[in-house]
């Protein structure tokens, strides 16, 4: 109980942090405040509609999430993706609730081209300014880690490489010598497990970081009685954490705490949204795109012979068979044991199919596949049974992509991994993009790949 109460105090703590605080509540801040400007701008007062306008606005982007990268060009493809979403999601409310009236166009559509600018700036901003605030005195606070192995060292490499946590490392207790501990630093090890109680009063340390392992129990309950005289807070950090995770969370059996591992993202009512917001986009993009299947399905009768639909078994949700459509483009329907991938100018694609393919234009029967819940619109892309078999022996952690319904669209296709996977190096690179995608879900990083989808359509990318 004692580890996961101090587990469960970890979690709010660091949410709880004024640097954690200041980058959660940038972009919602600086949307509305972008607002405001714009409605003053024009001489509106800020209520009625415009502050129903700003709360909707805040819960649109509370929390803010972290950069994807670390260079301006992609943190301005990011704040452009992220705002594009924001705005056709008002516009789709306000579309659906009548009240688009209600607001003067003038100041809609100068917050709509000024808040992305003022967003990359303040972003762009925030990792030069922030730091220098947090170095001021009595903003940071001062950790310590008990225990200077592998794990000790991790975390320090984590909380040093993440300034916006406002922690300032003071450095490691641990009972082994200097030589032992081996890439510790001389002038970062504090002292033996039995000085730390002494070292936290006297040097007002904030943050007291236990990371030694699990068999190490005497010492660690030995170590919190003394650390009861203290105000620092506790937490034990179990070396589970050497593995890499897939949203690990906290939970309790009958009182007792039990820690996820690896999870799927949709646990929750996180399944429930994730669904219904597959089911709208499937509809409205069948209901708009109906017209289009049907020339497609005319264009492969006419000019190959064979069905006008493919199906192929492919892994779905939890590794269980599914049956996948799509419009055939080649003039074969390989599905055993042995399938080739298709290649650039390979034979067995049509020159109706190519085009098909350029366009992802194949893929449109899968929406089907969505509403009947063998899909969903983004995850990772389903391969065919046989590849699955075949990598599932090669790269580490492959399965782990089928803890969620595989997609029409995902975070590897967008970030130009769409296609012929020719070397295994390809595919390894496409898994870490699905897996990254399971631990960083959200509905706004759905909608952003969705968004991010049609651009990529639009360049005309191979995809055999």
């Amino acid at each position: 109980m004692l580890a996961a109460h101090h587990s469960h105090r970890l979690f709010l703590d660091h949410r709880l942090a004024p640097a954690a605080l200041v980058q959660a509540t940038l972009d919602p801040l600086v949307a509305i405040g972008t607002l405001l400007l714009s409605a003053f701008a024009f001489g509106k007062t800020f209520e009625g509609a415009y502050l129903i306008l700003a709360l909707i606005v805040f819960s649109l982007t509370f929390p803010a999430t972290p950069p994807k990268g670390t260079s301006l060009r992609a943190l301005a493809a990011d704040v452009a993706s992220s705002w594009l979403v924001v705005v056709a999601l008002l516009l789709l409310i306000g579309w659906a609730t009548r009240t688009l009236g209600s607001f003067d166009p003038r100041v809609i559509l100068a917050w709509v081209l000024a808040a992305p600018v003022a967003l990359f700036t303040a972003r762009a901003l925030m990792p030069v300014v922030l730091p220098r605030l947090l170095a001021a005195e009595g903003v940071q606070r001062v950790a310590v880690i008990a225990g200077g192995g592998e794990l000790g060292r991790k975390l320090a490499e984590r909380i040093r490489g993440t300034p916006f946590l406002g922690i300032r490392l003071a450095g490691f207790f641990d009972d082994r010598s200097p030589e032992r501990i081996g890439s510790v630093a001389p002038g970062e090890n504090l002292g033996a497990l039995n000085q730390i109680a002494a070292y936290v009063k006297t040097h007002r340390v904030d943050l007291m970081y236990i990371t030694l392992p699990m068999v190490s129990q005497p010492r660690i309950l030995k170590l919190l009685d003394e650390l009861h005289d203290t105000t620092a807070s506790i937490y034990f950090v179990p070396d589970i954490f050497l593995f890499d995770l897939i949203q690990a969370r906290m939970d309790t059996i009958g009182g007792i705490p039990v820690l996820a591992a690896c999870e799927t993202p949709f646990y929750g009512i996180n399944g429930l949204i994730k669904r219904a917001s597959d089911i709208v986009l499937a509809s409205v993009i069948l209901a708009l795109v109906l017209p289009v299947m049907l020339v497609i399905a005319i264009g492969v009768k006419l000019s190959s012979h064979g069905p006008v639909l493919f199906r192929q078994r492919r892994y779905g949700l939890d590794g269980k068979e599914i049956v996948v459509y799509k419009f055939r483009t080649m003039t074969v329907l390989e599905d055993g044991n042995v399938i080739r991938q298709a290649t650039r100018n390979d034979r067995r694609v049509t020159r109706f199919g190519a085009f098909l393919r350029q366009f992802s234009l194949d893929e449109l029967p899968q929406f089907f596949n969505v509403l009947q819940g063998r899909m969903s619109v983004v995850g990772p892309r389903p391969h065919a049974v046989a590849h699955n078999e075949m990598y599932r022996r090669l790269i580490k952690g492959y399965m782990i992509r089928h803890k969620v319904r595989p997609g029409i669209t995902g975070l590897a296709q967008v970030n130009g991994l769409r296609g012929e996977t020719a070397t295994l190096d390809k595919m390894q690179s496409r898994i870490e993009h699905d897996l990254d995608y399971l631990r960083n879900w959200s509905l706004q990083l759905d909608l952003q790949i969705v968004v991010k989808t049609v651009f990529v359509l639009l360049k005309k990318q191979d995809a055999f």
